[in-house]
C-alpha cells in the first residue's frame, strides 16, 4: 500500500487526476504509517495547487426552523421536536452590525444563512437591500444560503453583491433519498446549475456521518469534481437530539481525516473547508491542516456552538497559512 501511495501522490502532483478505482483502494488504507504518508500526499498536493493561501468564512443564522424539509440530520426541520430557536428573517441592522463584527474578528466572507425549501420572494425582497448595504458598509466577500435557486434568483442576488451561493450536495445521489424525501439529489444539482450559469461562485460539500458508506463520500467527491465545484465544506455530524440521526456513531477523527485527503487527492486544485463537527477532534483538527485542509468555518455555526475566531486565527497562521483575500 505505501509503494500504491506514493505512486498514485507523484502522479497527481504531476497532474494526474485519480479514478475512482485509485480512491477507492485509498479507503483501504488503515495502518498509521500509511495514513501519515497519504496525510503528507495531500498536504504537498494543496500546496502545489493552491499554495499557502486559506480561505476563512463566518455564517450568521438569520432564519431559523419551522422549515418544511425532512432533511433528517437538521435541527431546523419542522419535522421534528428539537430545541432549535425559531425566528423569521431578523431585521438590517442586526444583520449589517453582526457583519461588520465579524470583519473587525479578521474574517473575509460573511454568510447570511436562512431555513427553508427555497428562497421566496418576499425574503429575497427583504434581502437584496441586506446584502447591499453589507457591501456598502464593509470589505467583505459576502455569500448567501437560502435553499434551493431558481437563476432569476441567483442574478438577482449577484447584483445584490452576493459573490458566492452555498448550496451542499450532502452525500451521493445513491444515499440522498435516504437522507431527505421533500426534495431531490437532482433539485440541488439544478441550484448549483442556475448559480453557475449566474456567473455566481459556488460552494458546495456534504455531511460525513449521515448513515452513508464510505463509497457514497467517494461518489460525492467525484460528483463535485465533475460539477466543478472550488470551495468544499466537510461537515462531521453532531447528532441532534429530536432529529432521526440523534443516535448516530459519531465520525472518528482518523476517518474523517483519511477522507479529507482522500478528497484532496480527487480535488486538488479545491478549497476543502473544515465546517461543522471539528470540534469533536481532540485537536480541534489542527492535524488536518497538514493533511489537505485550506478553508474553515470560524466561530459559531448554525445551530451548535464553534471555536472561537480568534482561537481559529491562531491555529491556522501557527500552520503556516496566509489568511486569504479572495
Amino acid at each position: 500500500m505505501l509503494k500504491f501511495i506514493k505512486e498514485l501522490g507523484d502522479k497527481i502532483l504531476n497532474g494526474y487526476e485519480i479514478t475512482f478505482d485509485e480512491a477507492m483502494e485509498l479507503v483501504k488504507i488503515k495502518e498509521e504509517n500509511e495514513l501519515e504518508l497519504l496525510y503528507k500526499y495531500a498536504d504537498e498536493i494543496r500546496d502545489k495547487y493552491c499554495g499557502d493561501s486559506f480561505d476563512v468564512c463566518t455564517i450568521m443564522n438569520v432564519k431559523s426552523g419551522k422549515c418544511s424539509e425532512d432533511c433528517s440530520f437538521c435541527a431546523q426541520s419542522a419535522h421534528y421536536e428539537t430545541k432549535c430557536d425559531t425566528y423569521d428573517l431578523l431585521n438590517a441592522d442586526e444583520i449589517v452590525e453582526r457583519a461588520v463584527e465579524m470583519e473587525e474578528s479578521g474574517a473575509k466572507r460573511f454568510s447570511l444563512v436562512s431555513s427553508g425549501r427555497n428562497l421566496s420572494d418576499n425574503d429575497l425582497k427583504r434581502l437584496v437591500p441586506i446584502y447591499k448595504r453589507i457591501k456598502e458598509e464593509t470589505g467583505l466577500k459576502v455569500c448567501a444560503s437560502h435553499g434551493l435557486l431558481t437563476k432569476e434568483q441567483a442574478k438577482e442576488l449577484k447584483e445584490a453583491g452576493v459573490d458566492r451561493y452555498h448550496h451542499n450536495l450532502e452525500s451521493s445521489k445513491e444515499h440522498y433519498e435516504k437522507v431527505c424525501t421533500t426534495h431531490s439529489f437532482e433539485d440541488r444539482v439544478d441550484t448549483i446549475k442556475a448559480v453557475v450559469e449566474s456567473d455566481l461562485d459556488i460552494c458546495s460539500g456534504g455531511i460525513f456521518g449521515i448513515g452513508e458508506g464510505e463509497v457514497d463520500r467517494i461518489k460525492m467527491a467525484f460528483e463535485l469534481r465533475k460539477l466543478g465545484i472550488k470551495s468544499i465544506p466537510v461537515n462531521i455530524l453532531n447528532p441532534i437530539e429530536g432529529t432521526p440521526l440523534s443516535a448516530s456513531e459519531k465520525v472518528g477523527q482518523i476517518d474523517a481525516l483519511k477522507m479529507i485527503s482522500i478528497f484532496r487527492c480527487i480535488l486538488p486544485q479545491s478549497f476543502i473547508r473544515y465546517g461543522g463537527g471539528r470540534s469533536n477532534f481532540d485537536d480541534n483538527g489542527k492535524k488536518g491542516l497538514k493533511a489537505g485542509v485550506n478553508a474553515a468555518l470560524v466561530g459559531n455555526y448554525l445551530t451548535t456552538v464553534g471555536n472561537s475566531i480568534d482561537e481559529d486565527m491562531e491555529m491556522i497562521k501557527e500552520a503556516g497559512y496566509k489568511i486569504s483575500d479572495c
